[in-house]
């Protein structure tokens, strides 16, 4: 398939991104020691590797013993914790000879207080009425308002961007609360950047016009809510089949949504995906992966991390060996591998199936080329039954996870026991 202008990167049409807090990795939460997961980071199969903020942290306001990732006081190094600067750059080298990808977190709302360019460049700062420099929010009281109507400021950013693509060779970057920093700056950042190399870009945010020459990934939070909340049986199928309509099929073509079940906010501050999503947690990985956007994955969601990871404080992930490592490499695998279930306009459309039980049962179809991925999952905690009816349903199908044979043809009669999910591939290649 030809790369159009404004689609995403080729190289990310099948992979998914795993986003890494570095703090929290390891004992020792450095540079250094994380470089022993790439082995097993490359068994899994991540595709993009995404870095929570590596930047030293303002200590001045500072929340809590160690602060927040998200109060940058210098754009130019890193925290002096992980390691250096040209650290990173080797372990982006080895990284990238693994055949994985690299992005980082970018900070572009606000500083520190005490970053040096409060008292070097006051003018690129956000003032009150009364001519004071303010936060961006009452609750973020350990930074300062940065302000996008200074040119210089514009400059001094995108600058301080080209640095690190130049320096480290990282392939994009996650951009912080991209909703609050004006579009044009992000479409003339984004035009500059890639003089230098093609990059990928996720804003966290959901406003689609992100996706017009700056962004190429936005979060999609609706997803994720209406997930937990069928999870608690708050909420059924329906709400879920009606938040597909408006969340996935009408999202533009020209972009992708990242989908998941925990990142760094939702984990400190919601609960674990074990809290949250309980004996629905595999049911709901598999439909993550499965629907048209981009999967992300979290620093330990494959070693079934079941608790809260302080966000101010250290607080190790526990790694161990868990059954959500081989789910998650296992749908990583059939994504590379089947291009119905690409990414975006990368890959194939997507078909509701008829159950006679919609209200609990999801069923549906990625298709492309002739490749097909059907999904058969039972969203909720009693046995159910389903009557699958689609026009293009009949063929003879392969479990991904059993490898067991299957065929299916129109009214196909199937019993789920309670969160059951059965995931059916015909490759045409």
């Amino acid at each position: 398939m030809p790369k159009r202008k404004d689609m995403p990167v080729s190289w990310s049409k099948n992979l998914s991104i795993y986003e890494v807090n570095l703090r929290q990795y390891t004992a020792e939460g450095t540079i250094a020691a994380f470089r022993e997961h790439l082995p097993r980071l490359k068994e899994l199969g991540a595709g993009i590797l995404y870095f929570m903020p590596l930047h030293p942290i303002g200590q001045k306001n500072k929340k809590g013993g160690l602060g927040s990732y998200y109060s940058v006081s210098d754009y130019f190094s890193v925290h002096p914790d992980y390691g250096t600067i040209d650290e990173f750059r080797d372990l982006v080298t080895e990284i990238h000879g693994l055949g994985m990808y690299v992005i980082t977190d970018w900070v572009a709302n606000h500083t520190s207080w005490d970053n040096p360019l409060l008292a070097e460049h006051p003018e690129f700062y956000s003032k009150d009425r009364h001519g004071n420099f303010r936060s961006p929010h009452p609750e973020w009281s350990d930074v300062v308002d940065l302000d996008y109507n200074n040119h210089a400021l514009r400059e001094f950013m995108i600058h301080a961007m080209k640095f690190w693509i130049e320096k480290t060779g990282i392939d994009g970057f996650r951009c912080d609360m991209a909703k609050m920093v004006p579009l044009d700056f992000w479409q003339e950042a984004r035009a500059e950047l890639e003089t230098i190399k093609p990059l990928f870009m996720l804003a966290e945010a959901d406003q689609h016009d992100l996706l017009n020459g700056a962004f190429d990934v936005l979060y999609n939070w609706n997803l994720y809510h209406v997930m937990n909340s069928i999870a608690r049986e708050e909420s059924s199928v329906w709400n879920l089949n009606g938040m597909i309509n408006s969340e996935v099929l009408d999202f533009p073509a020209r972009g992708y949504q990242m989908l998941f079940i925990s990142n760094h906010d939702e984990n400190s501050w919601n609960g674990s995906e074990l809290e949250r999503l309980h004996h629905g947690l595999e049911a709901f990985t598999v439909l993550y992966f499965t629907l048209t956007g981009i999967p992300l994955i979290y620093s330990g969601q494959e070693a079934g991390n079941p608790k809260r990871l302080r966000f101010f404080e250290k607080d190790e992930i526990e790694w161990k060996e868990d059954k959500m490592f081989t789910l998650l490499q296992q749908l990583i695998q059939l994504k590379k591998r089947n291009m119905a279930l690409w990414n975006g306009p990368y890959g194939g459309g997507f078909t509701r199936i008829s159950t006679r039980n919609d209200g609990n049962i999801m069923a549906f179809m990625r298709e492309l080329a002739g490749n097909k991925v059907v999904a058969i999952l039972n969203l909720s905690s009693y046995e159910q039954f389903a009557h699958l009816s689609a026009g293009n349903l009949p063929g003879y199908y392969t479990n991904v996870f059993t490898g067991e044979k299957t065929e299916l043809f129109d009214n196909h009669y199937c019993k789920l026991n309670p969160w059951e999910y059965r995931l059916l591939e015909y490759n045409a290649g």
